[in-house]
């Protein structure tokens, strides 16, 4: 049977088709389309006309693509951005218009659960942290196999914090980890049961990024960037050659999608957060993520209901 789930972040729209027959599940295909829908909300948290449409018919685009290979199923979720929308019921009706599918907007834990269970099999056996930095949001989370033992989601993503800070120089990396760190430490602070382990897992744009520039391999080239370690050290080398450059030395670089060149920075920033404020040293790269979590999670329902 095929299956797949449309994922609608604050930066992306992403599609998953996966082909499951008993307890194996195959990725057959994925897609993307970047919409930054982040980016349309105003002061108000309304999300603009323009980018519900664009969004809209860029999920409705793929939705279309995955039924087209077969999916008997597809499903909508949103993240962040659209958590944050006061008009989020007129987003919901246009992309329900332009999928067939009514979507479901996902909290920030559970966003943070589906992404440990796409990715945390990057680590191996035993307990392990997955970190998701997205365009409106980072979601952490700890656990072993599926026993998630803690879950949570800040409010700092890289295309929020590029329409906050701007970043044009290696030295105003600092003024970014700064704000990151505090938005950090006040939801750690509320947090109840986290334990850091000793091993963690990265998923999202700018951990294909950094793997695909210490690799040294196109961006699309994503079977080669699972499982990469990099160090913190390193991190920090490669996010301050990138904040020296301009918008467009960055998109020439092979590694580095030409779509998110502008939030980069921002991202890397956000990581060198997190892994400073936790004590992290390495971190492994997943190509996997909250929409693998989504199909594995609704497989094991299947099964457990017979």
């Amino acid at each position: 049977m095929r299956s797949a789930v449309v994922g609608i972040g604050s930066n992306s729209v992403r599609a998953l088709v996966v082909e499951t027959t008993g307890d194996i599940f195959v990725r057959c295909w994925r897609g993307r389309e970047g919409t930054r829908l982040f980016a349309g909300l105003d002061g108000a948290g309304n999300l603009s006309t323009e980018s519900i449409r664009r969004t809209a018919e860029a999920a409705g685009r793929l939705a279309a693509e995955a039924r087209k290979l077969g999916a008997e199923e597809v499903d909508v979720f949103a993240t962040s951005a659209a958590r944050d929308a006061a008009n989020g019921a007129d987003f919901i009706r246009e992309i329900a218009r332009q999928t067939g599918t009514e979507p479901v907007i996902i909290s920030g834990e559970e966003e943070a659960r589906l992404s440990f269970l796409g990715a945390s099999e990057a680590a191996g056996p035993g307990r392990c942290g997955v970190i998701d930095i997205g365009g409106g949001s980072t979601e952490i989370v700890t656990g072993t196999g599926e026993d998630i033992d803690c879950a949570f989601s800040c409010q700092m993503g890289a295309v929020r914090l590029f329409r906050s800070i701007q970043l044009e120089s290696r030295s105003d990396m600092a003024i970014a980890e700064k704000a990151a760190t505090e938005i950090l430490s006040e939801k750690m602070a509320e947090t109840e049961g986290f334990r850091c382990p000793d091993v963690w897992v990265g998923t999202g744009g700018t951990f294909t990024t950094l793997a695909a520039m210490v690799k040294k391999v196109p961006w699309t080239d994503r079977t080669s960037m699972h499982g990469v370690r990099i160090a913190r050290k390193e991190i920090r080398e490669i996010g301050g050659e990138l904040a020296e450059m301009t918008l467009e030395e960055r998109k020439k670089l092979p590694g580095l999608q030409p779509g998110r060149a502008d939030i980069v920075v921002h991202g890397i920033c956000i990581l060198l957060a997190v892994m400073n404020h936790l004590g992290i040293p390495e971190i492994i790269i997943s190509e996997r993520g909250n929409m693998d979590g989504y199909l594995r999670r609704k497989l094991q329902g299947r099964k457990e209901n017979g």
